[in-house]
This record gives structure tokens, sequence and C-alpha cells, in this order.
């Protein structure tokens, strides 16, 4: 179902999507600028717009975001384009892990994949999967995620032994961190 709502003086478009597995409201901004709502199915749909209100200084920072990285790069995020991106993330990828992988860590594949809520994962089997998007960002969160996932091959978790090893390969990674925070790119 599609509505629009007014956030901060401009109309934002929007899509509801009701799922049995949902177990509380999710909002996703997606590259190219849909907003959709995901609701469990029995949420009454009078309190959706309330939540999207109290939600709407974190979407519209989102729509903005995209919004000023697809002009900046001037493409459209498709399926036309992808297999191109995707192969020109993993040669990115491939090179920055060869550079920053300091202490040699040891992984089965590397994937790069169009994940729409993630930059990066590291599976329990060992391979670093990245998503296609990350050729956009700036050098030093390109680097971050990179490191973020290369560290969950010694620490499968967040603990503070493993920010321990963030650490090590990069020294500023908490500015960087907060740096993802504040542009809303936090979907490690």
């Amino acid at each position: 179902m599609n509505r629009h709502i007014k956030l901060h003086n401009r109309i934002v478009n929007y899509s509801i999507r009701r799922s049995k597995k949902a177990k509380r409201i999710r909002l996703a901004v997606y590259c190219n600028g849909n907003f959709v709502v995901t609701v469990p199915n029995l949420f009454p749909s009078k309190l959706i717009d309330r939540y999207i209100i109290a939600k709407s200084q974190w979407i519209i920072t989102k729509i903005d975001f995209f919004e000023k990285l697809n002009k900046k790069t001037k493409i459209k995020f498709d399926l036309n384009n992808y297999e191109y991106y995707k192969n020109k993330a993993f040669v990115l990828v491939e090179n920055k892990i060869i550079d920053l992988n300091k202490m040699n860590f040891k992984f089965n594949k590397l994937v790069i994949k169009q994940q729409k809520t993630r930059w990066g994962s590291c599976s329990k089997k060992r391979n670093l999967n990245f998503n296609f998007k990350i050729i956009f960002l700036p050098t030093k969160l390109q680097e971050y995620i990179i490191i973020h996932e290369l560290c969950h091959l010694k620490e499968f978790n967040h603990s503070t032994k493993y920010w321990k090893t963030v650490e090590k390969l990069m020294p500023n990674y908490a500015e960087i961190n907060q740096e993802l925070k504040i542009n809303d790119l936090s979907i490690l």
C-alpha cells in the first residue's frame, strides 16, 4: 500500500509491507530512494504515521543521503548496472584486503552482494561479504568496513577483545564509527 506523509515541510512517499514474520515495526530507506515501513500483520494502521513522525529526522537524513549520493555518482542502482558495479567493488575490496590485512587473517571466500541493510558481514564459514555500494563511500569508510569484517575472522562478536583488534589495524576506528552513525551509514 503506497502512502505519503508530511515530514519537516516535505511530502515523503512510502509503502507499507505487512509481514507475518515481523515482530516489530521496521523502517528502511533504500539507495533508490524508496521508503518502506514493515509492520507485523496485526499492527494498527493508525500508529504507523505516529511512529514515522517520531523517527522523521532519521528518515529525512537517510533520504537526503541517498539523494546526494545518487546526484554525486550520477548512477542508477538497478539490475542493469549491478554486474558492472559488483565487479568494480570486488576488485576494490580485494585490493584493500591485501593492503589492510596486516594480521594475515585467513578467510574462505570474498563475495560481493546487493544487500539492502548491510555494508558487510563475516559468516561462520569465514566468508567475507560486502555490499557492492561500498565503492561509492569515501576511502576511510571503505577501509573501516573492510577492517571491521576482517576482525570478525578473529572474534565473531563485538566484544572488548574484538574492538581491541580493530584498534590495532585502525587506531582511529571510534571516530570513523561515529561518522558512520552521524551520516546514518551504520548498517554493519
